[in-house]
């Protein structure tokens, strides 16, 4: 199935890539997003193993996450009447962080401005058609695949500490190098800090980064495939130019 939502840097071009590299079910029994975002790799199978986890750094994004899995019908209900519309774009956008809402409106009005944004960046209102009704409608249907995935907010080293066993596979998505200032929590050094923590994890691991010699050079003992993809927000005479990216392993 198809994850519900868009998000900066998704994976939805490359997961049958990333699902490639999987090591045979059977030999994990956890699966751990780490950086979460849209999950298009959690969304991209039934369910990888008996124990499966989403976490992200973002209280939004994790808040709307959590509302569709234990409120579907309250959230569909709050979401009733949203068209494609600037005015109830740039209404939500001013809402969202107001005091007094509950948790329910705020991922309603952070499930329109992701709907409604241009590539997803929450700011811009994207003029394009986009029937809403389905989309909200499609709400109930991710309820049932979150059933029985753990949903978490916490600080990606946490959770690779408590998430780690000889059992677990873990896939990780972090903010791409150079990119750092388009995402929550992330910064230039945390790269480097991820990188001591995955030499000394004890479960398997796959990354996904952008194709550089900085990351290469970090990760030349592990494991390298290169892939590419088109480049969703780039247009060049009718043409979308590839975009070079690396899954990592270190198994």
């Amino acid at each position: 199935m198809n994850s519900f939502i868009s998000w900066v840097g998704g994976k939805k071009l490359l997961r049958n890539k990333i699902l490639a590299l999987f090591p045979e079910k059977g030999t994990f029994n956890r699966y751990v997003e780490v950086f979460g975002g849209a999950g298009w790799v959690l969304f991209a199978s039934d369910r990888h193993a008996e124990t499966e986890v989403y976490n992200d750094i973002n209280g939004n994004l994790v808040n709307l996450f959590r509302c569709v899995k234990y409120h579907p019908e309250e959230l569909q209900k709050e979401l009733d009447c949203t068209l494609m519309s600037r005015e109830q774009f740039f209404d939500a956008l001013a809402q969202l962080e107001m005091r007094g809402l509950t948790d329910i409106q705020r991922a309603a009005r952070f499930f329109i401005l992701i709907k409604e944004s241009f590539g997803a960046r929450l700011d811009s209102f994207g003029v394009r058609p986009r029937n809403m009704p389905k989309a909200i409608e499609y709400i109930q249907v991710v309820a049932n695949r979150l059933k029985q995935v753990v949903i978490e907010n916490a600080d990606y080293s946490r959770i690779l500490r408590i998430y780690d066993r000889n059992s677990t596979l873990f896939y990780l998505d972090p903010p791409y190098y150079e990119t750092e200032k388009y995402y929550t929590g992330f910064s230039p050094e945390d790269h480097v800090k991820l990188k001591a923590i995955l030499d000394n994890i004890k479960g398997k691991f796959i990354l996904s980064y952008n194709d550089c010699e900085y990351i290469r050079n970090l990760y030349n003992d592990y494991d390298i495939t290169s892939v590419d993809r088109g480049h969703n927000l780039v247009c060049v005479r009718d043409k979308k130019p590839r975009y070079k990216e690396l899954l990592i392993k270190n198994f």
